[in-house]
């Protein structure tokens, strides 16, 4: 006899026409032979004879196209349907436009699809985009050029996610409506491209505040500002920018340049045989008595010279991607006299001490570590850096000796050898500068470089781990269906119960203690309630006390307890729940309900919803992920709400029923709209179609084009709305338009589209109704009792999503 029962749902998959859609034949491997035939002397007079072939046509015979006609949907839908068609099925533009918001124009035109034959993008195609941004950018690299190196997209595919997103299109409505333009890719790679995108466009952004900022102070030079907009990242400004920041010492450099040494130093790589450092000697002035101080201050000119000059830092980064270059991490000094101290201390302060001692042993694998920074793990990067904030390890980049020699030797001979002959006093002044150079500068920017770049990618995955394990819990299959118990385990304040009805209505709410002597009182009072409300499915948080409370019903179960029920149960994650209990959500859709009980409520609902429960709460209490605290808050928050966005809209949401939190998550929407859209809903009753959004404030042509796929409307659920008694007329006669000041007047159709339930695009319904019809199947009937039909064939890509 089995004494645990565990839930299985099964989710529906859906393929959305991706192996079924069109693709031009390839050109024969015979066509380009034909030409070479004319080159014979002989045959000149018939090369104009050569264009008559129909090259042009070759496109045009797509050998697949009949094969495919007959997997594909056929509807047939009534001629009102077709009368009330409000797609532009004019000739489509060069580029895909929507016109603005005050015009209240709902038409879509055809995008433009910018896909060259080749891998590289023609420059007649990139062109106008690559201009129009590095115009707005202003600055010396080209954004496409560098987006497609920084993420391994091909650069045409570059152009087309910029300008979707320069057109405010999301993520979701790309991946699912504009395959064709971004080579299907999915919506991780597209969300990355975009973030990279964000960041150049943030670089630029800054590096214009930057030049700004020094040609108000005088520090601007032609020389600084071509270096500061050749700067391809952060971290690279920062290093040019440093020594001029306000409030920032004075460094070395400039304290040299301000005793009037720039012009020596320029002599000395210039002309050496004309310098003599005894000319620029003034006794009683600091820095320029006596000559070895005039030699140290053109030292530090020459030193501050070469660490910004861009060949040689391209030069030294080239000898460290050759060099075996490793991070090392050690327990550090403060570490070990707090231990000391600890020590000493233990018995007057047990409980302060002894947390100190947990925290040093929680990074006793990095006391003594070395690793290859090209091998070193995300987790191991996270751990290390957070050893290092609460002063426990001590980090530091090694790198080789030998690439110091090497450098050195390059700038000597190579890139800083002067154009004439220089005594050796003055070689070595040199030498030393260089030396100076990449001890003093050079390396610390290395480091920095490297700590940088390795925290970056650690960022990157931990993220890249957060949205995978959210988008596993989003999409669980739920269990519907049953009236569901949700048990918040605890042992001194007892077991918070709250049972469900199918819909997640709460019916019954109640606390029982399990986990003292009568236990058999309390199984009485659980059976009585699980026969009152046929509850067969119990849901158990997995925090205190959950292998108890497991035991607890597992041990009832396998009695038979419950009969006449078949009673199981399962364990989930309740992670968040008690955050969720007290947060103005759960105040406004509970008020009543004590926040003990409304954790309940949330682990039944985890179960029976899991997308519409769990997005009521902030994903980083969810517990999908390590170093939440440590990574970017930014950037966690956006992926995190990237993702919710995705599923969300993918899913799709039945407007009628769906409540208003899940609404602000689909792609298009934003939390006033959301509310806008609940308000229609309980003034003029459930939506008939798609149109009708057009009625709703705040929703305009670009809002309704982005949200409008993700958006179902559901038969079923306006059966149940027109069946109740109260209800209105089954369809209503009129619906009043939208008007609004300096806006046209918005009319919509007021009939049912049996579109409305399926994925497709309300700009691709007149591609739809064109499908053949010649095998049907008929839909259930719908509030005003008319039937529509759909093809078995193709009833897989338009069946409900959610």
């Amino acid at each position: 006899m089995n004494t645990h029962f565990v839930f299985r749902s099964f989710t529906q998959t859906m393929s959305e026409e991706d192996g079924e859609e069109w693709m031009p034949s390839k050109p024969k491997p015979k066509a380009p032979r034909k030409p070479a035939t004319s080159n014979a002397k002989s045959k000149q007079p018939k090369a104009p004879k050569v264009p008559k072939e129909p090259k042009p046509k070759a496109p045009r015979k797509p050998p697949v196209k009949p094969a495919m006609k007959r997997e594909r949907l056929s509807f047939t839908v009534s001629e009102a349907h077709q009368d009330n068609r409000w797609v532009n099925e004019g000739p489509s533009s060069l580029g895909y436009t929507v016109k603005k918001e005050e015009q209240e124009d709902y038409t879509f035109e055809d995008p433009c699809t910018i896909k060259p034959s080749g891998r590289q993008l023609p420059s007649t195609l990139r062109s106008p985009l690559a201009k129009s941004l590095r115009n707005q950018l202003n600055m010396n690299w080209d954004l496409i050029e560098l987006l497609s190196i920084l993420t391994n997209v091909e650069p045409w595919v570059c152009v087309n996610i910029v300008t979707l997103l320069q057109e405010e299109n999301t993520v979701p409505f790309m991946v699912r409506y504009r395959k064709d333009m971004i080579n299907h890719m999915d919506a991780d790679a597209v969300r990355e491209v975009q973030l990279v995108y964000e960041d150049l466009c943030a670089l630029a952004k800054k590096t214009q505040s930057v030049i700004q900022t020094l040609k108000k102070d005088g520090n601007l030079t032609s020389e600084l500002e071509q270096n500061l907009r050749n700067c391809r990242s952060a971290d690279e400004l920062d290093h040019v920018y440093s020594p001029y920041k306000k409030g920032s010492k004075l460094t070395k450099a400039r304290r040299a340049k301000a005793l009037g040494l720039e012009e020596a130093a320029s002599t000395l790589l210039e002309s050496p045989h004309t310098l003599d450092l005894n000319k620029w000697v003034q006794p009683g002035t600091e820095g320029l008595s006596t000559v070895e101080e005039v030699a140290t201050g053109v030292e530090h000119i020459l030193a501050d010279v070469i660490a910004k000059d861009p060949d040689t830092l391209t030069y030294v980064k080239e000898l460290c991607e050759k060099s075996h270059i490793t991070i090392q991490s050690s327990v550090s000094k403060t570490a070990l006299k707090d231990k000391e101290k600890t020590e000493k201390t233990a018995h007057s302060k047990p409980g302060s001490q002894q947390n100190k001692k947990q925290d040093m042993d929680k990074f006793s694998l990095y006391f003594d570590f070395t690793c290859n920074i090209h091998r070193i793990q995300s987790h191991q990067t996270l751990a290390i850096n957070r050893g290092e904030s609460l002063k426990i390890l001590t980090v530091k980049i090694n790198i080789p000796d030998r690439v110091k020699s090497d450098f050195t030797t390059w700038c000597i001979n190579c890139r800083w050898r002067t154009k004439t002959f220089a005594r050796e006093e003055l070689r070595v002044l040199i030498k030393n500068a260089v030396e100076d150079s990449y001890k003093r500068l050079i390396l610390p920017f290395l480091t920095r470089s490297y700590r940088t770049k390795l925290t970056t990618a650690a960022e990157k995955e931990s993220i890249a781990m957060f949205v995978r394990n959210l988008r596993q819990r989003l999409l669980a299959g739920p269990v519907r269906g049953c009236v569901l118990m949700g048990v918040d385990p605890g042992f001194r304040h007892g077991c918070k119960v709250a049972v469900l009805s199918p819909t997640s209505q709460i019916l019954h709410t109640d606390v029982f203690y399990l986990h003292n002597s009568s236990t058999h009182q309390e199984a009485d009072k659980l059976r009585h309630l699980l026969i009152k409300y046929g509850c067969t499915k119990i849901v158990i948080g997995n925090g205190t006390a959950c292998r108890e409370t497991e035991a607890f019903f597992s041990d009832l179960i396998s009695r038979r307890y419950f009969q006449p029920l078949d009673v199981s149960y399962c364990i989930t994650n309740e992670a968040g729940a008690s955050i969720y209990s007290v947060s103005p959500e759960a105040v406004k859709e509970m008020p009543d309900l004590d926040p003990n009980l409304r954790s309940a409520v949330s682990i039944g609902r985890r179960v029976q919803d899991p997308m519409a429960e769990l997005v009521k709460i902030d994903p980083k209490h969810i517990g999908i992920g390590t170093y939440q605290h440590d990574v970017s808050a930014g950037a966690l928050k956006s992926a995190l709400d990237g993702v919710v966005q995705e599923c969300v809209s993918f899913v799709g949401v039945d407007i009628n029923i769906c409540s208003e939190t899940l609404m602000r998550h689909v792609a298009g929407l934003n939390a006033g709209r959301a509310r806008s859209i609940a308000e229609w809903r309980e003034q003029n009753g459930p939506f008939i179609n798609r149109e009708q959004l057009k009625l709703v404030k705040g929703m305009g042509p670009k809002s309704f084009q982005q949200c409008a796929g993700f958006i179902r409307i559901n038969p079923q659920t306006l059966e149940w709305y027109f069946s109740l008694p109260q209800s209105g007329p089954a369809i209503p006669e009129k619906i009043s338009s939208k008007k609004g000041k300096g806006k046209s007047c918005v009319a919509v159709p007021s009939s049912v589209n049996p579109l409305d339930q399926t994925c497709i695009h309300p700009e691709s319904y007149h591609t739809a109704q064109r499908f053949d019809n010649k095998k049907h199947i008929t839909l259930s009937p719908i509030a005003a009792g008319q039937k529509q039909t759909l093809s078995p064939g193709s009833f897989r890509h338009c069946s409900i999503w959610g």
